[in-house]
């Protein structure tokens, strides 16, 4: 029997310097990073506490007792926004990808139904989304028909969904149009249908590609919750606009802010992570 010895491979030493010089030189910028970091903070938090309105703004803003006395309503509030959202957020998915596929049915027979949805998309994203949750929440129960919900909170997640329902179609409909029409070709030349080769080959494909840009959309939804407060639902900013017009202080929209920046900056940071993962992929 012969044996053979494995050899172990081994770095050149142009290799070795080349990793230690980018070592080096990635020290070198996070470090620079950190202290021009520490030195923007320290001249900002002195620009603003030693200028002249600095005393009022922080009795007005900055009130521990009144932030300590906020912050269980607020807190309370704040899970309806978050309730809202988990709900809003699959119905949106639905809503979206339906009326992305209806704008893609290319037979003539299913004009109306693309013209339908060519309009929802048109409307619902040229109206802004406060006069939408207005149009809903007071529209809806002044018709006083059988069935239509009186909960504020439902009619506010109607609204929601209406509004970025049209925003998520047009980004999927963009992942479906970024698939190379020979992959729809193929899939037909072998025999799958219309609505298999969209399920099986186009959609996995599209959606893998937009989720980025989805879940942007979902951190502006995760914001824009606080705006069902206009109908009159006990969410967090409604909570914080009760205790501000009680004490004359505004502490209590800072009690509101943090907790929403507590919820989307985890969500941001996925986005960018799934983006960077993406362009890795790609080869960018």
């Amino acid at each position: 029997m012969t044996s053979q010895t494995a050899t172990e491979w081994v770095k050149s030493d142009r290799q070795v310097e080349r990793e230690r010089v980018r070592r080096t030189r990635a020290r070198r910028s996070a470090s620079v990073a950190t202290v021009s970091t520490i030195v923007f903070l320290i001249l900002l938090v002195w620009g603003v506490t030693n200028s002249p309105g600095w005393a009022s703004v922080k009795e007005t803003f900055f009130n521990w007792d009144e932030f300590v006395g906020a912050l269980p309503d607020v807190l309370s509030g704040f899970l309806l926004n978050v309730k809202i959202f988990l709900i809003a957020e699959p119905l949106i998915l639905i809503v979206g990808l339906l009326v992305a596929l209806a704008r893609g049915l290319k037979a003539p027979i299913f004009f109306p139904l693309r013209a339908l949805a060519t309009a929802y998309t048109d409307i619902f994203r040229g109206v802004p989304t406060i006069l939408v949750i207005y149009l809903i929440g007071f529209g809806l129960p002044a018709l006083q028909l059988q069935g239509v919900p009186s909960d504020l909170a439902t009619l506010g997640i109607i609204a929601l969904t209406l509004s970025y329902g049209a925003y998520v179609a047009e980004v999927i409909r963009s992942g479906i149009d970024s698939v190379h029409p020979s992959q729809v070709a193929a899939a037909r030349s072998l025999g799958l249908s219309h609505g298999k080769t969209m399920r099986f080959v186009v959609l996995p494909q599209a959606l893998r590609r937009v989720v980025p840009p989805l879940l942007n959309d979902f951190v502006s939804l995760q914001k824009d919750t606080a705006l069902v407060a206009t109908i009159g639902p006990l969410e967090a900013l409604r909570q914080a606009q009760i205790h501000a017009a009680s004490s004359f202080n505004y502490t209590p929209y800072l009690v509101a802010a943090l907790l929403f920046i507590l919820l989307t900056i985890p969500l941001a940071r996925f986005t960018d992570y799934l983006a960077a993962r993406s362009q890795r992929r790609r080869g960018q």
